[in-house]
This record gives structure tokens, sequence and C-alpha cells, in this order.
């Protein structure tokens, strides 16, 4: 398994527009983070994580021509709002693209979409078939075992794969879905900002998390420029813990 950071910044982006601050001025390449979305490849299939506003820029920086299946977290625009590029895969696959979901994603993507996923099919129109999650799922022969999260209020969907897992947009995750987490050999968690957050988990937070369970390694995404530099922020983790960053790649 081979997985792709295509994006590790959060709603705004870093830099975040008119903003001066040290992170959004910053030269480094790694201070600089689209949308968050990742690319798992894995038995010659690319699994999409979310289809965020940047999903253009991200598949031709990384010449991506191939997308077989879309999970989607949640319906958050950051996270959905560059469905309309999956066409171009239609386009070359001449294929729907089969996407995953939670019932308040598939709602309220064929809410917001629905010249998508209407009964009437205009030509040149992304074709995706959506999919409900409610339990463990197979995509072939790849299980996907979906992990229920809370975003403040809203549901929300992490997943694992074999020994990896994703989580992004998390505020609070319930015991028993820790459990789910347990024994990853790499996990993948938001970590918004240095101060508490409303719906994410900032960074004291998430360290207090991970003590709860065991995990090899641990990279942090859905990250904002008020978390800090990256070369800063990443001498202050712990061993096993660093700050993701666009293009990372990393073998499982």
């Amino acid at each position: 398994m081979k997985i792709k950071f295509l994006g590790t910044g959060t709603s705004q982006g870093v830099p975040v527009i008119g903003c001066e601050c040290p992170v959004c001025i910053s030269e480094e390449t790694k201070n600089k983070r689209l949308r968050s979305s990742a690319l798992i490849r894995i038995l010659n299939k690319n699994i999409l994580i979310d289809t965020g506003p940047d999903l253009r820029q991200q598949a031709l920086k990384n010449k991506i021509n191939k997308i077989d299946y879309v999970l989607y977290t949640h319906a958050h625009r950051d996270h959905v709002s560059g469905i309309d590029e999956l066409r171009s895969f239609n386009f070359i696959q001449k294929k729907e693209i089969k996407a995953f979901g939670n019932i308040e994603l598939v709602n309220q993507l064929k809410k917001d979409y629905s010249y998508i996923f209407s009964d009437f099919k205009y030509p040149g129109l992304p074709e995706v078939e959506l999919y409900k999650v409610e339990k463990n799922f197979f995509i072939e022969e790849i299980e996907i075992i979906p992990i229920n999260v809370k975003h403040h209020k809203l549901n929300i969907l992490g997943y694992r794969i074999g020994n990896f897992t994703y989580i992004t947009d998390a505020k609070t995750i319930s015991d028993d879905e820790l459990k789910k987490i347990n024994g990853s050999q790499i996990l993948v968690i938001n970590c918004l900002q240095i101060k508490e957050h409303l719906s994410h988990l900032n960074i004291s937070e998430v360290l207090s998390l991970i003590r709860k369970i065991k995990v090899d390694k641990v990279y942090l995404t859905h990250i904002s420029h008020n978390l800090g530099l990256h070369h800063e922020i990443n001498k202050k983790l712990p061993e096993n813990v660093e700050l993701a960053y666009d293009n990372l790649e990393i073998n499982l």
C-alpha cells in the first residue's frame, strides 16, 4: 500500500488569502497546504479520500490519471466540492466511479449536487454511484472498516484499511471507535491548531488521544496556519508523531 497526501490543510488552505502571519508568508514548501485529501494505492486500485476543491490541481501535480473509488468523510465543502473533477476520470475510464459515505453524506451530496444524481443524466456530468456505509464493507477484496467520529455534532467517517487508518475533522472519538484504530501501523489524524476549537482536535487533545491507543506512527493533517511553522512544531512532537505535508508519500 502507498499513501500520498494530496493536501494537508484546513478549509482555507495555507497560505490564507490576505494573511501575513509567519506561516502564510513562509517560502518553505511544507508550510503550503492544499485542502485535505489522500490517495491510497493498493492492489492496483486508486482509492481517493475526499474530493476537495483542489482536486484538479492535486491530480495534475501528482499525475493521477485513474480514480477507482472515493471514500468520503463528510459533506463539508472543503471535502466534497471538487466532485465535478471526477468527470475527467469518467472520460478516461469510461465508467462510473463508486463513492462511499455515511447517510448524512449521501443525502447532502444528492441535495447539493442534484444535477449529478438526478434521473436525467445530462451529457458530460460526473458519473458517480453513491453507496451508504453502515458497517464494514469490501472494495473488491479490500476490507474497509468505517470509524465513526464526531465533528462537533456532525457524524463523520474515518476509515481503516489493513494497518492504515485515516481520520480527519474529528473532535471526539468514543472508546469503542478508538478500539478500531488500535494496533494501526500508521494513523493519520487531524490537528487544527494550538488553541482549543469547537469542532476540531487541537494539538494537546490529539496527543492525549494518541496516548490512549497503540499505534506505531502518527501523521497529523488538516492543519491551519494557527498551528505554526512546520519545522518548529515538528521539533516539539513525540518521536512517533510528525506533521504530514502536501505530496508526502508513505509505504506500508
